[in-house]
């Protein structure tokens, strides 16, 4: 496929679906570190395919990967209308209020598809004894009128985390046919439970990779940020999502970019995150709250030199996130070659490096 299919609207491709990864890794042979890694070297315009074990090749000593910690939650349970038809309850983030943001799915052929009919007010009965109760939309109606987010309340026996434990399961979209466990939809990262789905990005991580950065020089800093779904509809931006930044990240991120070291964010979120807390001039403060920060080109990275992320749907926000680090050319031509290379998308997929040889755009 000719890279000047992208030249003009680098988010413009068609995705084969022989391409979606079906199952992680581990079902596929290999092991978690053994997906193959797509790298975009941006100051040399030259793209070069390996495996997620060369990463350390690729860094250097003085680098900083920041990751996210956050753990992925069973967020989908099953759910009884009034009319008894059984559709699927997803829990998208946990609101100011305590309340919770909601989607609801029908179940299709493949998998499920947003069921838009719903009403304020709304009873849901959740498995033993739960319930969850609609009580506004959450964000802008759909054109159509229809509303795929709801603000509810949710009544469960118990704590709500020992609740999903026990009657959840992960969020899956139809390119998974069967189900899986949530530790496969944990990384080596996760320490704090609260995301709706895995930040994929950080899934290829394992201890033999660790420690050969280790070895390398590169240091790793945890932030979290809890995701929300991801099914948004093409070219929706990105909900509010809560994040912590601590005092120790930050200052890990600040003594790299003294020395000269490259940040390195393993992740949209964390690119989300750190250009939250960034000031003008690049330096992190420490905080925590909520973010409705959206990347693109116009506004740019302050903070973020490089980045590792998987590959990405067409029309996605996040390609707008990766045109602001890499020029609209540099990215189609990476696409281009994922897609002419058969690498595999979404999040038990390959991965992507975008990385300069130098920080950018500092004194």
């Amino acid at each position: 496929m000719s890279p000047a299919i992208f030249e003009t609207a680098p988010s413009t491709f068609a995705l084969p679906p022989e391409l979606e990864a079906h199952e992680p890794a581990e079902a596929r042979g290999l092991a978690r570190d053994e997906v193959r890694l797509l790298v975009s070297l941006l100051d040399r315009d030259r793209v070069e395919h390996a495996r997620f074990t060369q990463l350390p090749d690729y860094l250097r000593r003085g680098d900083l990967l920041v990751v996210n910690a956050s753990a992925t939650i069973n967020a989908a349970l099953p759910a009884r209308r009034a009319d008894d038809s059984i559709v699927e309850l997803h829990l998208s983030q946990r609101l100011p209020s305590e309340m919770w943001s909601v989607e609801l799915r029908r179940p299709a052929e493949q998998g499920t598809r947003p069921l838009l009919d719903a009403d304020v007010g709304e009873l849901l009965v959740l498995p033993s004894g739960g319930s969850a109760r609609l009580v506004a939309p959450y964000g802008a109606s759909r054109r159509d009128g229809g509303v795929r987010l709801w603000v509810a309340t949710l009544r469960v026996p118990g704590t709500l985390h020992e609740y999903l434990m026990r009657e959840g399961h992960p969020i899956r979209y139809g390119y998974v046919p069967r189900a899986w466990p949530l530790s496969a939809y944990q990384t080596i990262f996760a320490t704090e439970a609260g995301s709706a789905e895995m930040p994929s990005a950080g899934r290829p991580f394992t201890t033999r990779v660790l420690d050969a950065l280790a070895r390398r020089g590169v240091r790793v800093a945890p932030i979290v940020l809890h995701t929300g779904v991801s099914s948004l509809e093409d070219h929706e931006p990105p909900y509010a999502e809560r994040y912590r930044v601590s005092a120790a990240a930050a200052r890990a991120v600040n003594e790299t970019r003294a020395a000269g070291g490259r940040i390195i964010a393993v992740g949209t979120t964390p690119v989300r995150v750190l250009e939250t807390v960034a000031t003008g001039d690049g330096f992190i403060e420490p905080g925590e709250g909520w973010t409705d920060l959206v990347i693109g080109p116009a506004r740019g990275l302050r903070t973020v030199d490089a980045l590792l992320t998987g590959l990405h749907e067409p029309h996605a926000s996040h390609l707008a996130l990766l045109e602001s680090l890499a020029g609209a050319a540099p990215l189609a031509r990476a696409y281009a070659a994922a897609l002419e290379e058969r690498y595999l998308w979404h999040e038990f997929g390959d991965v992507h490096l975008l990385l300069p040889d130098a920080p950018r755009g500092r004194d």
